[in-house]
């Protein structure tokens, strides 16, 4: 009898547990608890501690409310046949208006969402080449999201944002790609060293024809003050020297040069070996060959101005 009393009381306690464990539930922050009697929809519970009839009501499920993110990869190919595979990050929550729609009238979104990002990147992958993918793929990005958020609204979720990240094309093709790359930048290298060497050349080619023309006026200079220097000279020696000739004056400045030369060429140690006839007489034949050359322009510009018509010929001397 006792035994059946203490069996009793802790049944009736076991029971008053089970009540209070069963009327009072908790919901985490950004959860939206959805409470069903004998099945049916009964209501919503927000964040924080709630009670329910026990063994009547029954939370049948919570719906998150923070973002999510769901990664996509979808095969297609491209207009020039090129295989890729494209991951597609799409980012999505479900409303706080929406909760009793995501709940019940969509079993598995990501299913549903996959769906979507594969049925839009091959309807728009296929019009474009490997290059102008990678140029659009934001174009593509923003078609999913349209897409998606079209769709999914009815569903309560809302798409908050739609990214390409990843564009993977296969092996032999971005090694074939790299090679392209590779050979413009090549080319590209080529003719820049070609209008640095084509300018280096013309630069040179300047400044070789400015110092020919330089030194072309330097000698013309030179040439000129040795010829004012000379008549100068002869003029003086004239006036000093009573009855001497031009020709004399020319022979003593012929020597003068003469003898500088060799002192020049004396006092040079690198010079090389030069075989040149040496003696008073050297300088002598050297004036009268000067001397014989003026006398033979001489008659060759008579001869000319006698008979222009006539072919001159070569005098004697």
């Amino acid at each position: 009898m006792v035994y059946l009393f203490l069996c009793l009381i802790l049944g009736f306690f076991f029971f008053i547990l089970l009540l209070v464990t069963g009327s009072f539930f908790t919901v985490p922050q950004q959860v939206v608890a959805v409470v069903e009697r004998f099945g049916k929809y009964q209501y919503l519970s927000g964040p924080g501690l709630h009670t329910k009839m026990p063994f009547i009501d029954r939370v049948a499920g919570k719906v998150s409310l923070r973002v999510q993110q769901l990664d996509v990869k979808a095969e297609t190919k491209t207009k020039d046949n090129v295989f890729v595979h494209i991951v597609t990050s799409v980012q999505y929550h479900v409303m706080p208006d929406g909760v009793y729609n995501a709940f019940y009238k969509l079993n598995d979104p990501h299913t549903q969402i996959n769906s979507y990002v594969f049925d839009v990147v091959r309807a728009r992958v296929p019009r474009i080449t490997i290059d102008e993918l990678f140029e659009k793929k934001d174009e593509i990005a923003m078609a999913v999201k349209s897409e998606l958020n079209e769709t999914m609204n009815q569903f309560g979720f809302e798409i908050v944002n739609a990214l390409v990240t990843d564009i993977e094309p296969d092996s032999k093709v971005k090694a074939a790609m790299n090679e392209i790359n590779a050979a413009q930048r090549m080319r590209v290298a080529a003719n820049e060293r070609g209008e640095a060497e084509k300018i280096l050349v013309v630069k040179a080619a300047e400044a070789e024809a400015e110092a020919k023309a330089l030194q072309g006026e330097g000698i013309a200079r030179q040439r000129k003050a040795i010829v004012e220097g000379l008549s100068a000279s002869v003029e003086e020696f004239q006036s000093s020297v009573e009855g001497s000739t031009p020709a004399d004056v020319m022979n003593l400045v012929l020597l003068t040069q003469y003898f500088d030369t060799m002192k020049d060429i004396g006092e040079k140690g690198n010079s090389s070996v030069i075989l040149m006839p040496h003696g008073p007489g050297a300088v002598g034949d050297l004036a009268s060959q000067l001397r014989n050359a003026v006398i033979s322009a001489d008659r060759v510009n008579d001869a000319m101005r006698a008979n222009p018509a006539a072919k001159p010929e070569a005098p004697t001397v």
